[in-house]
């Protein structure tokens, strides 16, 4: 069976609240209290998006994120109590969509999920990206896919956004602050969120993500998607 949303969270009173609170609004949720019931319902079952917290009990998950980038793309929204930017960037670096911090807001979480399950309906309904024969470099919304020199990579929804940002405006220069208003939307994120998911996009679709063909940094501005014509 397919859920929206499947939680993991060891805090049952508040995970318990989360769901009923989703499930008014059609939003369809499972839990898990741990990886080992998390890996088991995955087993049967799927989920549009993870929301995953940090601590589970003597678990991490940050290790729980790693196992499961192992084998899906599904977004993954990290809840956490925990403030510091060193674990948002950690959970971002390790394959995380967003960070989400406790106590939250049901209302707002309610709407970020919401906001990632339109645009995964989007993209899944969206017809394909045609590009000239001729282009090296284009990309596929049905599959969520980069096309590089005749390589189709598959990318994580976070990673299609971005791409698609700086595909739709190729070869002029994309500021910051547009990547953030379409890519992130009203959340708040610094400069590091935005590095973090660029290097992880290189890292994909170049050749040596050290020295990038394509995505070119125009420092102090933002970057640029460099596509001959």
């Amino acid at each position: 069976m397919n859920y929206n949303c499947l939680i993991i969270d060891d805090e049952v009173e508040l995970t318990k609240m989360t769901k009923e609170y989703f499930e008014m609004f059609g939003v369809t949720c499972a839990v898990a209290s741990d990886s080992e019931s998390c890996l088991s319902f995955l087993k049967e079952n799927t989920a549009d998006i993870f929301l995953l917290d940090i601590n589970l009990g003597n678990e991490s998950g940050f290790a729980l994120c790693k196992t499961l980038r192992e084998t899906y793309d599904t977004p993954i929204l990290f809840i956490s109590a925990r403030q510091s930017d060193d674990d948002v960037l950690v959970a971002l670096n390790i394959g995380g969509d967003d960070y989400i911090k406790k106590p939250y807001t049901l209302s707002v979480l309610l709407a970020k999920v919401k906001v990632q399950l339109k645009r995964l309906e989007s993209m899944r309904s969206a017809t394909s990206a045609k590009a000239p024969e001729t282009s090296a470099f284009a990309i596929d919304e049905a599959t969520m896919s980069a096309i590089v020199e005749g390589r189709s990579i598959p990318l994580k929804a976070k990673e299609f956004q971005l791409l698609s940002c700086l595909y739709t405006n190729r070869n002029t220069i994309v500021t910051k602050e547009k990547l953030f208003a379409e890519v992130w939307g009203d959340s708040f994120y610094t400069d590091g969120t935005l590095n973090v998911h660029i290097r992880r996009l290189r890292e994909k679709i170049e050749e040596d993500p050290n020295s990038p063909k394509w995505i070119k940094t125009i420092w102090g501005t933002g970057y640029k998607l460099e596509i001959p014509s």
